[in-house]
């Protein structure tokens, strides 16, 4: 008779040492709220920081939402490929701050298993800047001025669209219904 493994899947991930961390502090925003900044020069292709938090499946992370009933659009939850989603929100670290813009200076790279999220400088980053990545998020919904709204960017780039979702996404999902 073989033996099964039932280990429970972890639910936190002890972070990743990242080299020449640290790389940024975190500090109030003229974007929104708080951001993360440098703390010193970035440059391009660095393994800045990992986005940590508690695993937890994706009917968890919708049984949780609105994780703020006065502030129902705002999470700091992380979808990954392998169908878990991070709570950046329960033991999260710095990453759970970096905010979203239009014309980034960094993305978010998942690692080789889909378990982790790191993030990484698209170009060279100057002491004091505000590091920010695209979120591009994806919602079961249609797209309306309402929605659009709820996710609202502002970020302030000339490249603005403004809002957070993938907008493509929805071109897409009308795409496939026809």
């Amino acid at each position: 008779m073989s033996k099964t493994s039932t280990k429970p899947k972890k639910r936190y991930r002890k972070a990743r040492k990242i080299p020449g961390a640290p790389w940024v502090e975190v500090r109030q925003s003229q974007v929104h709220g708080r951001g993360v900044f440098a703390i010193r020069d970035i440059p391009k292709d660095t393994l800045i920081i990992e986005y940590t938090g508690r695993r937890i499946s994706a009917e968890e992370a919708d049984a949780m939402w609105p994780v703020d009933p006065d502030d129902p659009y705002h999470t700091f939850f992380f979808s990954l490929s392998s169908g878990e989603t991070i709570d950046g929100g329960t033991k999260g670290n710095a990453a759970k701050w970096i905010n979203h813009s239009c014309e980034p200076n960094c993305e978010a790279r998942e690692g080789k298993n889909g378990y982790r999220v790191y993030i990484y400088s698209l170009r060279d980053i100057k002491q004091g800047e505000e590091l920010s990545f695209d979120y591009g998020l994806i919602i079961d919904d249609e797209l309306t001025e309402t929605l659009k709204s709820h996710y609202r960017c502002c970020c302030g780039s000339k490249q603005c669209r403004g809002t957070m979702l993938n907008l493509a996404s929805f071109e897409e999902g009308a795409e496939d219904a026809e």
